[in-house]
């Protein structure tokens, strides 16, 4: 066991052992209810899933990678052993955000539901009750296309706006109604 403190609080490994304990004291106020899961991780490029959990992830594949890299190199490539350590574990993290991102859908309907109370314009030739597609242009400026539905007789024609009033998160769509601009 002294072997492995030595380890863990002797340089490379040193570096990411502090951060790896905040991560615990984190994950502590999460378990406790000080915190709560509701940041996307986007602003790291690792989106959908909460930052809290991506950054987790990330110091502690740093911290492991290394771990592993202080106990193989010696002298001079100590140095490299982090900055090595981090770049593996930022590839690893974002492979493994694709299956944790399954884990996590309330951050892709939070983001559905930004569209709620936003004008749109109809991209398919129809939006019927049954079938359509509209662009829709977030706050950040992006746009997405999006599924459709009108409600009773509407129809809605391609180039039309249309405002988005509620998103079925079971048919995975948004209800449109049409939508006449004052100008």
């Amino acid at each position: 066991m002294t072997d492995f403190l030595d380890i863990a609080l002797s340089f490379p490994t040193v570096v990411f052992t502090f951060l790896l304990v905040v991560v615990a004291g984190y994950w502590l106020a999460v378990i406790t209810g000080l915190f709560e899961l509701e940041d996307d991780a986007a602003w790291l490029g690792l989106g959908g899933v909460p930052a809290g959990v991506a950054l987790s992830l990330l110091i502690a594949l740093a911290w492991l990678l290394s771990l592993i890299g202080g106990v193989i190199a010696s002298g001079g490539l100590l140095i490299a052993v982090p900055f090595a350590a981090l770049a593996g574990a930022w590839l690893a993290t974002r492979g493994l955000m694709a299956p944790l991102r399954r884990l996590f859908p309330d951050g892709d309907q939070r983001s559905r539901g930004e569209f709620v109370g936003q004008m749109c314009v109809i991209r398919t030739g129809t939006a019927t009750p049954d079938f359509g597609q509209a662009e829709v242009t977030s706050a950040d400026g992006s746009s997405a296309v999006v599924q459709v539905r009108t409600t009773g007789q509407d129809r809605l024609a391609r180039g039309d706006n249309a405002l988005i009033f509620e998103y079925d998160k079971d048919g995975e769509f948004f209800w449109v109604m049409p939508y006449e601009s004052e100008h």
